[in-house]
């Protein structure tokens, strides 16, 4: 029994397209060639998105998986294999798209509800399978639909709640659902509509004045707000202009608020109800026409010297009773000053302030536009002064200036001259400053400052301020005298100088070393300035170099020299004398010594040695050495010897002036009587 798999197809009928609810077949076929005609099990399995579906064992080459009712939760790709005695066939996949949804089912909670209640909605596709997406429609009267989205992914219900608001008489709910299919989104038909009926817990409250909404400043105005409820527990009353609470009461039907009119009653008035999550509101617009205009205060004057007279008047356009009285405006409160129109006084510095006038008629008071009126001392003579305390600034620098007046009543102007040039003109309360940035060299005139307020006794000036302007020192230079080379013992002269700088300048010497010395300092009222340095040693070899400053503060160093400490002539020859005595001292020994030796070598007489020495030695003294004839120790060489060491070693200097001198045997050779 021999047998293959040809192919495995799968297919749907009617069609990949099925509308909802109708019926579908998903059919598996395995078209297989065998060798005989004989019996073969195959074992059909369907699978819908990778998850099985249906499976069946059968000798028939077709499987048929039914779908009596198409849902859109069908939807999706399909794919068969078939098993036959060990041999597996795959089919291809295939999409089947069930178009459109089930209907919904919708049920409320509640059928009948008050204003403020929720009502709880529930959307049902029994049939249908998640993910899925619910729409909530709230439908009222005149009014677009108000819609709500729940998505669901592991049920095929949602539930929501809706607040009933003020309003809501009779409502209407119904909802839909959709799902994400490959071509887009599957909708459904819309569900049911569930019907609500609403229930007003109070009716909206009603607002009246009396004696009406049009009075007169100084009548008496009454406000009524009532309501009727179906429950007067927790029931509250509000009652409001521009957002302020005027008055309010709770667990009662009606308000009531009275008051005097002024016409800044005039306005919109509102009465709120509140109960629970309900509430409703009522306004009212009361004009209150005015009694008499407010008063208005005049000044003989605004601003005036101390000790002047002030008349104060206070006065109504048109009206003449009335209660008046002048006031003091202060942070503490209104100072009363006279209960009449007229105020005259005398005034001081203390009475600078705000003024203004109160008129009382019918129990009405209204009160003035207030009128400043202002005092002034005179200002006192101004003090100029640099901010830095010294009359002195640097060229190139600024200069910070402050005119300052002791006395006098703000606001002061203070106008600061630069000789007879005006440079700067400042308001404040007792001082100003100015910086003048451009300060120069050759400046003529000085600075002062002007002070003035509003005192009628003019202008007060300070005296002339003379500033010093101080050059900083430029380009410092130093030299010597000798310059380079100093004998030792000599003095020398150093010179340091600058190009530019204001007296009196500090010149400081410094030779250099691991660290710099100060060597000399002083203060000149002068460009320059001379040390004499004596006595210069060999120690003194270096480098200087010289550092100038003044008031300005500001260190100049210039370029360093090179002084080199060297011998006297006088040394130089003595030192020349003495190595040239040593050298000829050092070749007589050397050619006495040599001559002595070529003596010893002709003969070893005693006697010809003696005879023949003698005219070359008459002043020497020998002694015998009574263990070697050989040997003489010359007292004469070794004395003359001893002399020439001496006079060596004092040239040397005083260590070697206590060497001790050492004698040496020296070995004497025969003449040649040839030579």
């Amino acid at each position: 029994q021999v047998y293959t798999f040809n192919s495995v197809e799968i297919r749907v009928q009617p069609s990949v397209k099925v509308k909802n609810g109708a019926p579908m077949s998903i059919i598996c076929h395995a078209d297989i060639s065998k060798n005989t005609d004989f019996q073969l099990k195959h074992n059909f399995t369907i699978f819908k998105d990778g998850k099985l579906v249906f499976m069946t064992v059968s000798d028939k080459e077709d499987a048929r998986y039914e779908i009596p009712v198409a849902k859109s939760s069908d939807t999706g790709d399909y794919e068969c294999t078939v098993k036959a005695d060990g041999k597996l066939g795959f089919s291809n996949s295939i999409y089947v798209w069930v178009a459109g949804m089930t209907k919904p089912i919708l049920t409320a909670d509640k059928r009948e509800v008050l204003e403020g209640e929720v009502v709880k909605l529930r959307c049902e596709l029994p049939e249908e399978v998640p993910p899925l997406e619910f729409f909530f429609r709230k439908i009222k009267t005149n009014s677009a639909p108000k819609e709500k989205r729940v998505p669901e992914q592991t049920q095929n219900f949602s539930e929501v709640e809706y607040y009933v608001e003020e309003g809501d008489n009779i409502l209407q709910f119904d909802c839909f659902a959709k799902r994400q299919v490959r071509s887009g989104w599957e909708s459904s038909q819309h569900s049911n509509k569930t019907l609500v009926t609403v229930k007003e817990p109070f009716i909206k409250p009603t607002l009246i004045t009396k004696p009406s909404n049009n009075v007169t400043e100084g009548d008496q105005i009454e406000f009524e707000c009532s309501t009727v409820v179906a429950q007067i527990r927790d029931i509250e009353i509000i009652f409001q202009k521009n957002r302020k609470i005027l008055n309010s009461v709770r667990d009662k039907k009606s308000l009531k608020y009275s008051a005097v009119a002024t016409q800044e009653d005039s306005g919109e008035y509102l009465c709120k109800v509140e109960q629970g999550a309900v509430s409703k509101t009522t306004k009212l617009n009361v004009f209150v026409s005015e009694l008499f205009p407010k008063p208005m205060l005049s000044a003989s004057m605004t601003k005036l010297d101390e000790h002047k007279d002030l008349i104060l008047s206070c006065s109504i356009n048109g009206f003449r009773r009335g209660n008046f009285s002048i006031v003091r405006k202060s942070s503490s409160g209104d100072i009363l000053l006279k209960n009449s129109r007229v105020l005259a006084i005398k005034v001081n510095v203390n009475d600078t302030g705000s003024y203004t006038c109160k008129a009382e008629v019918k129990g009405i008071v209204k009160e003035s536009k207030p009128v400043r009126i202002s005092v002034y001392a005179p200002v006192s003579k101004p003090t100029l002064s640099v901010v830095s305390g010294s009359p002195e600034v640097v060229l190139g620098k600024p200069l910070l200036l402050i005119c300052h007046s002791v006395m006098g009543t703000p606001p002061i102007t203070f106008t600061f001259y630069k000789g007879d040039e005006i440079k700067k003109n400042v308001t404040n309360d007792t001082y100003a400053t100015f910086l003048d940035e451009d300060v120069g060299l050759n400046d003529n005139g000085g600075y002062k400052c002007d002070a003035r307020n509003n005192h009628s006794s003019g202008v007060k000036t300070s005296n002339i301020l003379n500033v010093t302007v101080i050059v900083p020192i430029r380009d410092a230079s130093l030299g010597s005298v000798p310059y380079g080379e100093v004998e030792v013992g000599s003095d020398t002269a150093f010179l340091c100088s600058v190009k530019e700088g204001s007296w009196p300048i500090d010149f400081k010497f410094f030779k250099k070393t691991d660290h710099e010395v100060l060597l000399h300092e002083v203060r000149e009222y002068s460009d320059r300035t001379i040390w004499h340095k004596k006595t210069m040693k060999r120690r003194d070899t270096g480098t200087y170099y010289c550092m100038a400053s003044n008031r300005a503060s500001v260190d100049v160093r210039s370029r360093p020299i090179t002084i080199s400490v060297i011998l006297a002539a006088w040394q130089k020859g003595v030192i020349a004398a003495f190595v040239l005595t040593a050298m000829a001292g050092a070749g007589a020994v050397a050619l006495w010594w040599f001559l002595r030796k070529k003596k010893k070598a002709k003969g070893p007489s005693m006697e010809m040695s003696g005879s023949a020495l003698a005219p070359n030695l008459t002043s020497e003294k020998l002694a015998r050495q009574p263990s070697d004839g050989n040997y003489y120790s010359g007292s004469g060489y070794i004395e003359d010897n001893e002399n020439h060491m001496k006079s060596t070693d004092e040239s040397k200097g005083p260590d070697l002036e206590s060497a001790e001198v050492d004698y040496t045997e020296v070995e004497v050779s025969t003449l040649d009587p040839h030579r």
